[in-house]
C-alpha cells in the first residue's frame, strides 16, 4: 500500500510522514530531500543555474540513497546539509527542471517497489503515485508554516528572522503552484488535513485513522 502526503512547505509533511510510517510499520520516502540533494550537488559544483541541461546530466550521474531519516549523496551523509537555507534557496532549480523531475520520479517509483510506503512531497499523489490507495494533502496557515520553519532554522543555528522566512515561503508557494511540471496541488481524491493547532501526535492519529480506513 502506498500513502502519499503532499502539501506546501512548512505544513509538517516530513515529520508527520516519518511518524506515520513508524506507526504503521511502513517505509518512509522523503522525496523533497531528493530534490534538495540534487540542488546541493549543483551548488557544490558551482553549476550555472541558467543552464538546466547541466543540472539534469548531474542528477542522472549522482548516487543518491534515501533510507529512513538519512540522505546519502555519493557516499556522504548530507541529511543536515540539504536542510540549510542556502540549499532551500536553490532547490527550485532542481524542482522546476523537467528532466530532473522525470529522473527522480522514476527513482521514487523504483525505491517504492512493491513495499508498503509513506511518501511525502509536492506531487506524490498527482504524478509519482496517482494510483495510491490513500492520498493526503497536508496544509497549515502561512503564519503557522513560517513559524515552524523559523524554529527549525533557529535549531540549526541559522541567523534568520521570521519575516525573512515568511517572505521566502510566500515566494516558494507561488513558484510551486506555477511550476509547469509537477505543480503543487491536491489530487482530486486527496483528503485535506489542516494541522493548525494540532500536535504531531494528533495529526498522526488522524492520518492513521484515514490510512486504516482505506486499508479496510
Amino acid at each position: 500500500m502506498i500513502i502519499t502526503i503532499d502539501g506546501p512547505a512548512g505544513a509538517g509533511k516530513s515529520s508527520v510522514a516519518r511518524a506515520l510510517a513508524r506507526r504503521l510499520g511502513f517505509r518512509f520516502l522523503d522525496t523533497g530531500a531528493m530534490y534538495r540533494a540534487v540542488a546541493l550537488a549543483g551548488l557544490r559544483r558551482g553549476l550555472d543555474w541558467d543552464v538546466p541541461q547541466d543540472l539534469a546530466r548531474l542528477a542522472e550521474r549522482l548516487d543518491l540513497k534515501i533510507s529512513h531519516d538519512r540522505v546519502v549523496l555519493d557516499g556522504e551523509d548530507v541529511s543536515e546539509a540539504v536542510r540549510t537555507s542556502a540549499v532551500t534557496a536553490v532547490t527550485r532549480y532542481a524542482a522546476d527542471n523537467p528532466q530532473v523531475r522525470e529522473h527522480l520520479v522514476d527513482l521514487q517509483r523504483k525505491l517504492a517497489g512493491a513495499d508498503n510506503i509513506v511518501t511525502e512531497g509536492r506531487d506524490q499523489g498527482t504524478v509519482a503515485f496517482p494510483e495510491a490507495k490513500c492520498k493526503i494533502f497536508l496544509t497549515a496557515s502561512p503564519a503557522e508554516r513560517a513559524r515552524r520553519r523559523w524554529q527549525d532554522l533557529q535549531a540549526q543555528g541559522e541567523p534568520v528572522t521570521i519575516e525573512q522566512v515568511l517572505a521566502a515561503q510566500e515566494r516558494r508557494d507561488r513558484e510551486d503552484a506555477a511550476r509547469a511540471v509537477g505543480p503543487l496541488r491536491p489530487a482530486s481524491d486527496a483528503i485535506e488535513v489542516c494541522t493548525d493547532g494540532l500536535s504531531l501526535t494528533e495529526v498522526v492519529d488522524r492520518l492513521e485513522q484515514l490510512a486504516r480506513a482505506k486499508c479496510r
